[in-house]
């Protein structure tokens, strides 16, 4: 197994109040908008439900990596992620986020065991463990002449 994986979206704003990310590895776009309480669209996916989508998607693939590998058997698992956002002097931001794994196990002699590897999701959790890595800013600025709307952008939007 590789030593470094990379995983890159691109996305776009589209119209008025929407925009596209597309990634290379899912054949599906996602439309977004800016939550509705800031201007957005109603019924689309936000960034902040993208975030939460992201905890609560990461931990649940790592605990089922880790319960297969512990050969620990569950009959049910579901996690919710919850983050709540407010005003502060530098603008918005979050100010809480809650991860909550509901486990169900035939039996409860392997309770303590289910505890154990849930807290150990939590530390491997790439995603959660990355809202502490600040990101890189590289921006680029392009000049042309005429802007033209439905121009390739390395990924192609079905």
């Amino acid at each position: 197994m590789e030593n470094e994986h990379k995983y890159r979206v691109v996305a776009w704003w589209t119209s008025g109040r929407a925009g596209i990310a597309k990634s290379e590895s899912a054949p599906n776009a996602i439309h977004f908008t800016a939550p509705p309480q800031f201007g957005g669209l109603e019924g689309r996916w936000t960034p902040e439900d993208l975030l939460m989508t992201a905890l609560a998607s990461c931990f649940t693939t790592t605990f089922h990596a880790i319960a297969g590998s512990s050969k620990f058997e569950y009959t049910d698992f579901a996690v919710e992620a919850e983050g709540t956002v407010g005003k502060t002097d530098n603008g918005y931001c979050f100010s809480e986020i809650a991860i909550r794994p509901s486990l169900t196990i035939p039996n409860e002699e392997h309770r303590e065991r289910a505890i154990s590897l849930l807290r150990k999701a939590e530390a491997l959790c790439l995603v959660s463990r990355a809202l502490a890595t600040v990101p890189k800013f590289e921006a680029r600025i392009e000049i042309r002449k005429h802007s033209h709307q439905s121009e390739d952008r390395g990924l192609h939007v079905c």
